[in-house]
C-alpha cells in the first residue's frame, strides 16, 4: 500500500494592488463611518474604537460570511477569501481570527491617521500591518499574509463581482482615446 499524494487545487491568484485597492475600499468606509462619531478632541477615542472594531466585523467577517467570501471592497474587485483545506468559504471562527488580525492593524492605521497632523511619529502605527501583509511578497504560491496563514485562509480571484479595475482602465483608455 502507498500514499499518493494530491496536489492541491489551483486557484486564480489576485494580484496585490488588486487586493489593497479592496481592502482599502472596505477600510475606507469603516473609517468613515467611525470618523464622523469622533471629536476634534487629542487622544485616541474610545467610542470611535468601538464603532471601528463593530464596522469592520461587520463588513469583514459578518457580510463576507453570508456572501460568498466578498465584502464590499471584495466584490468590487472580484476577489473572495477561501479556506485553503476545503476551498469553500471559511467559517465563522476563522474569518474573526483572519480580520481580528487585519482589523487590529486597520485600527491602528485609522488612529495614526486621525492624529498625523499632531504627532507625526504616529506614522509608525503603519508598520504592524505592513508586516503582516507584507509577509504575502514572499509567498509566491499562495500569497498568504500573515493573517492568512493563521486563519489557514487565502485570497482568490472570482467570477462574481463588480470588476471596479477593469471599469476604470477602461473609462481611462477612453479618456486617452478622445484627448488625442
Amino acid at each position: 500500500m502507498s500514499i499518493e499524494q494530491v496536489p492541491p487545487k489551483h486557484y486564480p491568484k489576485v494580484e496585490f494592488g488588486r487586493r489593497g485597492m479592496a481592502s482599502g475600499i472596505d477600510f475606507l468606509c469603516v473609517w468613515i463611518v467611525s470618523s464622523l462619531l469622533g471629536s476634534s478632541q487629542l487622544g485616541v477615542q474610545v467610542v470611535q474604537i468601538l464603532v471601528f472594531a463593530i464596522t469592520w466585523i461587520i463588513l469583514r467577517v459578518v457580510v463576507p460570511y453570508n456572501n460568498q467570501g466578498q465584502s464590499l471592497g471584495r466584490y468590487a474587485f472580484d476577489i473572495k477569501v477561501l479556506e485553503v483545506e476545503r476551498g469553500k468559504v471559511p467559517d465563522l471562527q476563522s474569518l474573526l481570527k483572519r480580520e481580528g488580525i487585519v482589523g487590529l492593524g486597520a485600527l491602528l492605521v485609522s488612529i495614526a491617521l486621525s492624529n498625523i497632523i499632531r504627532n507625526p511619529t504616529a506614522i509608525l502605527l503603519f508598520i504592524p500591518l505592513a508586516i503582516d501583509c507584507g509577509a504575502a511578497l514572499s509567498d509566491t504560491q499562495l500569497r498568504q499574509a500573515l493573517h492568512d496563514r493563521y486563519a489557514k485562509t487565502m485570497v482568490i480571484s472570482s467570477r462574481r463581482g463588480y470588476s471596479l479595475d477593469i471599469k476604470v482602465k477602461h473609462f481611462i483608455d477612453k479618456k486617452r482615446r478622445n484627448m488625442r
